[in-house]
């Protein structure tokens, strides 16, 4: 096996003979890759790794921490190309949506390197004479990232980075469906001279490598992007240890559309919420609570749009707008769900099946009328290019009916009544909440969701936030 497939360890590529996982092009079928299936002795010797090189990098200054990272991005730089048609062949993002992936992954790194002289504690005032007491910020130790097949190679950054900036160190597991390109990613920070044993990677299933890292006690904070059920098996795997968890887990957005609202403006913003990468990513609509009166005008402009939106396998056409669903299971849930809204009495307006095409798991961008609160479909999640609408009679039904859910990450509302925009600001349970734009975080914000959308948040300053802990200091002087 090349080093190119190779668990990443201590600064050097490790051999690996055992089981091994295959690795599929989703928009052809084509086997592309076999992978290592590693196991709990190599998240040991990974874990093992990361701890001894922690001291270290915890003593380096952190604008020396930020000069490492900014070779990492300098490197992903020059490789957009490779890097993005690696993501498409594995993961079936469309190539523009990929190069974006791994341009904003480098701008990522470069922006928490900034953070190398913003990193700061606090002065409390004390309540004795001569007394100081100073709050320290410092690194937790060793990081495990646990990360997603949705946007596989980003997420790598916004594990790794904000754990390096702030002396962490970091042992990375890809998901077993995307991991080519965290591979490439590993093979171009070892071209850079980061020290051996800051940054591992272990590849395999949750099963093995996932297992071992969460129950592991050398393991300082486990931060995980997925479902909710491996969640909370996260959960209860470190529970024992007291392992610190940051959990980012499902979701079901809610968008609400009011009679006042830019039509145009709304209905492009929702279709671009449900088609980017095919509508794999858990922050997207997933709902939509559309008001009686433009109910009829507005769902004809979604059908419109929906209907021609463009697909087809990601390395043929520059000009798509989304490529197949990850894998069979993603698109028999898709299916099933429209299926049973359809049983239910709701209306498929578009869309609404598999697309007729020879090979990959692609379905049909889809518009579902009529939908109520009990169906499946406004309940649970989607993760397919398909938007379910609800019509309601005013902002209190709307909000009543966001609320009315597990998840909590995501939101938006439709209007040009700011009255109408702060009151869904003041009432909507969630972490985050768009205003007449699309569903799309920025990296300076802070991610982050309630109920069962996660534990914790990432980005911006409070995400640096969750790779520390605080040392309070009580300095008494004569």
């Amino acid at each position: 096996m090349s080093s190119e497939y190779q668990n990443y360890i201590d600064g050097r590529f490790v051999a690996h003979r055992g089981n091994t996982i295959e690795v599929h092009n989703p928009a052809t079928f084509e086997l592309i890759a076999r992978v290592p299936d590693a196991g709990a002795d190599v998240v040991d010797e990974a874990v093992a790794a990361a701890r001894r090189a922690q001291p270290a990098w915890e003593k380096l200054p952190a604008i020396q921490r930020a000069g490492y990272l900014r070779k990492i991005s300098a490197k992903l730089r020059e490789n957009v190309e490779m890097l993005a048609t690696i993501i498409a062949r594995e993961q079936g993002k469309v190539m523009p949506l990929a190069r974006v992936e791994v341009n904003f992954t480098a701008d990522y790194i470069d922006y928490t390197a900034e953070w190398a002289r913003r990193l700061d504690g606090e002065v409390l005032t004390s309540d004795r004479v001569g007394e100081h007491i100073f709050l320290l910020r410092k690194p937790l130790g060793v990081a495990a990232g646990i990360l997603p097949w949705n946007f596989p190679f980003f997420l790598i950054a916004r594990k790794m980075a904000p754990a390096l900036i702030t002396g962490n160190t970091v042992v990375i597991k890809p998901s077993e469906e995307t991991p080519l390109n965290a591979f490439a990613f590993t093979q171009l920070l070892a071209e850079t001279d980061l020290p051996p044993g800051v940054f591992n990677l272990v590849c395999g299933s949750g099963a093995s490598v996932g297992a071992a890292l969460t129950a592991h006690k050398g393991v300082n904070l486990i931060t995980f992007t997925g479902s909710v059920g491996t969640g909370i098996r996260i959960m209860q795997a470190a529970a024992p240890n007291l392992t610190r968890v940051n959990l980012e887990l499902g979701g079901k957005a809610p968008a609400i559309v009011l009679n006042d609202a830019d039509l145009d403006l709304a209905a492009n913003a929702l279709v671009a919420s449900r088609v980017i990468n095919t509508g794999q990513v858990c922050n997207c609509v997933e709902r939509v609570y559309v008001q009686r009166g433009i109910a009829e005008a507005l769902t004809e402009k979604l059908v419109q749009r929906m209907a021609a939106t463009r697909f087809g396998d990601p390395l043929a056409d520059e000009t798509l707008d989304m490529g197949p669903l990850v894998n069979q299971a993603g698109l028999a849930k898709v299916e099933q769900l429209v299926d049973s809204a359809r049983a239910a009495g709701a209306q498929v307006l578009t869309g609404g099946k598999r697309a007729d095409l020879a090979r990959g798991y692609h379905y049909l961008p889809t518009v579902v009328a009529g939908c109520t609160s009990e169906m499946a479909i406004m309940r649970d999640e989607i993760f397919g290019p398909v938007l379910p609408l609800q019509i309601v009679d005013d902002l209190d039904e709307a909000i009543a009916r966001a609320n009315d859910s597990d998840y909590g990450l995501t939101s938006s509302i439709f209007t040009r009544d700011i009255n109408a925009a702060m009151k869904a600001v003041r009432e909507l349970q969630f972490g985050e909440t768009y205003i007449n734009r699309e569903h799309f975080e920025a990296m300076q914000g802070f991610h982050a969701g309630r109920k069962k959308s996660g534990i914790g948040g990432a980005d911006g300053h409070h995400g640096l936030l969750e790779f520390t802990e605080t040392h309070v200091v009580y300095l008494q002087t004569s």
